[in-house]
């Protein structure tokens, strides 16, 4: 829609001056939080995990029971419990915290008359706004010029359509959380927080909260079955120990005892840290995720659509060659001063933003300010028509000595069609676009309407419109891309290329920077063409898709996802938003991408660096294969636990009860933070990039990883096992057997820890791996088992006894073995 132009220049806004008592007045632009604050919910959410039940329930048996020293032990492993799951919840909720701080939009408002842009959350009323297309409104305001503006107000109304806006009364009035469908505006804000409409209804527009993902649902069934396992075991131990002893309350401590084994608590604990501070690592490398759980998608993602302009290429245009139509003739834009080439650039630039965002129109206007040509300066714009239609093509009117300068430039088939060109010099023209194109150039076509007199028409396309010419811009590929790509195929990814540009510019662009399979390609309209059934053949093998517009490109994204790839997509406009969040992986560019852009991404790439996004992938990849190393060290450990606890009740052993819930939680205290923070610190593998994606559909490991993980915690089961009949029948005190079994988990715990580094790589190689934790590690629980053994008051309270230097010996020796065979067998398995 067409409309006046929008002046700021005698705008004023609010000066600096003013903000802190207007904001001292009526506070941030945010809503209302929470009044429990974060820590009481972190402490609640501690409070309601289920070992901290199990703890709790144990701790009050004890005191009923009368062993009050045992009942004090418990509570300060509660409180010890307690503190490290609230140091982690806290440590990630801290993590998210930032991680929100670098993708808080941000908005342009005129204040002391000069423009100005500032976090959204620092409006106050009385602020003035600059809004254009694709814009979030961040506050109430009230519209006080407007040109083409149509406002998408669903999140109030729930209708989808926009609605058309102006400083009418009546029309005028604009709601927070709404998005600028197309124009631009100014506009004076009215109500910030809590105070907008948005707000009195109740609503966030940043509260959403994501479903679950395949991988939360996967680990959730799978502690729940296990919890299922401890809760019928608990019941069982419970029942046989009532039979065997007669006391119900000895059988529930005991039947405790194995529940705490069999409760995998540090699972989801390690799975929301190694997202949450593995998205707040990413965001110091100029990686912003928008939502820890994109982290589970990057190491599956099978397929990247790349934007061509400023995503593969420098996004620095130059103007190269002028195609002058009057004349047929093509001229160096070097080359042309004095000519008639001169006019095409001259209304290129007149049918260009005046102050350009856009890099092409930068361009244009770089070139034309190089003929030291003041004619612009002497221009006043009264009318225009904003980019639309497909190809396509904007409008701009100027007022020059009370005459009418019109000016267009967009697609050069646009062009010749307003132009009403006949056949031939449309096929004339449209060889000279092709040839230009192939050379790796973008091409527009240029077009003047003057003079003109009478009201303006509602289309642009009714102009009794003249042909200039064509105009060519150059933007270089950057020179790391093909490398870039290089990395991008090793690790099994495939590209494709959607870009707006014509044929023959793709290709050119494809073959410089080395995408494969640059020949055969499909436009927009023939991707609007094909059915679902021939696109989704088609997509299998073509990777170049040319002359492509929103609605292609999300046509071609939703029919890779239906044959079940994982698609990230980049972009940087307000139309690519739609394909932005239609892919699994959304990926903006953060200092050019729009807002709406940003918003609609997963993740953001701060310096518009497309090298960030392989080490993205990297860094996705490491994360994911950190977390199964902790799962299924987490499996293996508790094996011997649930093991030791239940078998020697079953088999009638003399000693049925060698472990107590004090003795399973503190080795739980040792497990927890060396599943969550050891594990997380990890670093990433040296083959991990030339490993083909992950199926996501695939379970977090397969069958054998499974299989693998049992056989090592069955082998610690069977060492412990052994020794713990063996020092029985031997005739040692079940302390001293209680020792030598504590003894040997603990130790085998350790050795398992540095075992699970790698699953492929044996000793030799992972103890060259750097990880600051490892030495504390060995240290924290070296020292835990020294003064379980050594000091006497601690030993009595864990109904310990000391063990000799022999014991202690065989107890390493045989917790080693348990272990050790797996260095073996990763050695013969994955020789090179």
């Amino acid at each position: 829609m067409p409309a006046e132009v929008i002046h700021i220049e005698n705008i004023k806004g609010l000066s600096e001056q003013e903000i802190p008592a207007l904001l001292q007045k009526y506070g941030k632009n945010i809503f209302e939080k929470d009044r429990s604050g974060a820590f009481f919910n972190i402490l609640w959410g501690t409070l309601r995990e289920p070992m901290f039940i199990l703890l709790a329930i144990a701790c009050s048996v004890y005191f009923i029971i009368g062993e009050v020293s045992e009942g004090f032990l418990m509570a300060a492993a509660m409180i010890f419990d307690a503190a490290i799951s609230f140091f982690q919840e806290n440590k990630s909720t801290k993590a998210l915290k930032a991680l929100k701080e670098f993708t808080q939009p941000k908005v342009t408002v005129i204040r002391d008359r000069k423009e100005k842009v500032i976090e959204t959350t620092d409006l106050v009323p009385g602020d003035v706004l600059i809004l254009e297309e694709g814009n979030n409104i961040p506050a109430d305001a009230r519209i006080l010029q407007a040109n083409d503006l149509s406002i998408n107000e669903s999140v109030i109304t729930g209708e989808s359509l926009p609605v058309e806006k102006n400083s009418f009364e009546g029309k005028n009035n604009l709601f927070q959380g709404t998005t600028v469908n197309s124009g631009k505006c100014i506009a004076e804000v009215t109500a910030t927080g809590s105070q907008t409409t948005l707000g009195k209804l109740g609503k966030s527009i940043t509260s959403y909260i994501p479903p679950r993902t395949l991988l939360q649902q996967q680990i959730g069934k799978f502690v729940q079955r296990l919890f299922l396992f401890g809760l019928i075991a608990f019941i069982f131990i419970w029942l046989v120990n009532y039979f065997e002893t007669g006391s119900v309350i000895q059988g529930l401590l005991y039947g405790l005892t194995l529940a705490m084994a069999a409760v995998p608590e540090e699972i989801p604990v390690a799975f929301s840290s190694f997202m949450a501070l593995g998205a707040f690592k990413m965001s110091r490398l100029g990686i912003i995720s928008r939502q820890p759980q994109t982290i589970e998608n990057l190491g599956a993602v099978t397929v990247i659509c790349l934007d061509k302009t400023g995503t593969i290429t420098e996004n620095k245009m130059e103007v190269k060659i002028i195609y002058d139509y009057n004349n047929d003739e093509l001229l160096d834009v070097e080359q042309m001063h004095q000519h008639n080439g001169e006019k095409v650039l001259y209304y290129a630039m007149l049918a260009s933003e005046q102050d350009p965002f856009d890099a092409m129109e930068k361009a244009i206007h770089s070139a034309w300010d190089r003929l030291d040509n003041d004619a612009a300066g002497t221009l006043k714009q009264i009318y225009e028509y904003p980019l639309e239609g497909k190809p396509p093509m904007m409008t701009h009117v100027y007022l020059r000595d009370g005459k009418r300068l019109i000016a267009a430039k967009g697609g050069a088939e646009r062009i010749l069609k307003v132009c009403k060109a006949d056949p031939e010099t449309e096929a004339k023209v449209i060889a000279h676009v092709k040839a230009l194109a192939s050379k790796g150039y973008r091409v527009l076509g240029v077009a003047s309407a003057d003079p003109y007199e009478g009201e303006f028409p509602s289309s642009q396309d009714d102009f009794n419109w003249t042909l200039l010419g064509l105009i060519s811009l150059y933007d270089p590929p950057k020179k790391k891309i093909p490398e870039i790509f290089s990395r991008f195929y090793d690790a099994g990814i495939r590209l494709k290329l959607l870009t707006g540009d014509y044929p023959e510019t793709a290709i050119n662009i494809a073959e410089q920077t080395g995408l494969k399979g640059n020949q055969n390609y499909f436009t927009g309209n023939d991707v609007m063409q094909m059915s679902e059934e021939d696109l989704r053949e088609k997509v299998r093998t073509s990777n170049l898709f040319a002359r492509m517009y929103p609605e292609a490109k999300m046509k071609v994204i939703n029919a890779l996802k239906a044959n079940g790839e994982i698609v990230a997509m980049t972009g940087d406009g307000v139309n690519d938003g739609p394909a932005l969040r239609s892919s699994d992986i959304g990926i903006a560019m953060g200092k050019r991408g729009t807002e709406i852009a940003r918003q609609a991404s997963d993740l953001i790439l701060t310096d518009d660096d497309i090298e960030k996004i392989p080490e993205a992938i990297l860094q996705g990849r490491k994360i994911y294969s950190n977390l199964k190393k902790a799962v299924r060290y987490i499996i293996s450990i508790h094996i011997p636990i649930i093991f030791t606890a239940a078998l020697p009740l079953l088999f009638g052993w003399k000693y049925p009860n060698i472990f107590t819930p004090i003795h399973v939680i503190f080795l739980e205290l040792i497990m927890g933070p060396t599943c969550s923070v050891f594990f997380e610190r990890e670093p990433v593998e040296k083959d991990i990039m030339s490993q083909p994606p992950r199926n996501r559909k695939v379970r977090l490991f397969n069958n054998a990883e499974l299989a693998i993980s049992i056989i090592q915690g069955l082998a610690i089961t069977a060492g412990t096992l052994y020794l713990y009949n063996y020092y029985m029948i031997s005739g040692h005190s079940i302390e001293e057997t209680r020792a030598v079994v504590f003894t040997t988990l603990v130790l085998a715990n350790i050795f398992l820890t540095f075992a699970d580094r790698s699953f492929h790589e044996n000793f030799t190689r992972t103890i060259f791996y750097k990880n600051d934790l490892a030495p504390w590690v060995l240290i924290t629980s070296a020292l835990f088992l020294l003064l379980i053994l050594v000091v006497p008051f601690i030993n009595q309270l864990f109904n310990l006894t000391e063990i000799s230097a022999t014991d202690f010996l065989i107890c390493m020796g045989v917790a080693f073995i348990s272990v050790a065979w797996f260095e073996l067998y990763k050695s013969i398995r994955y020789r090179p």
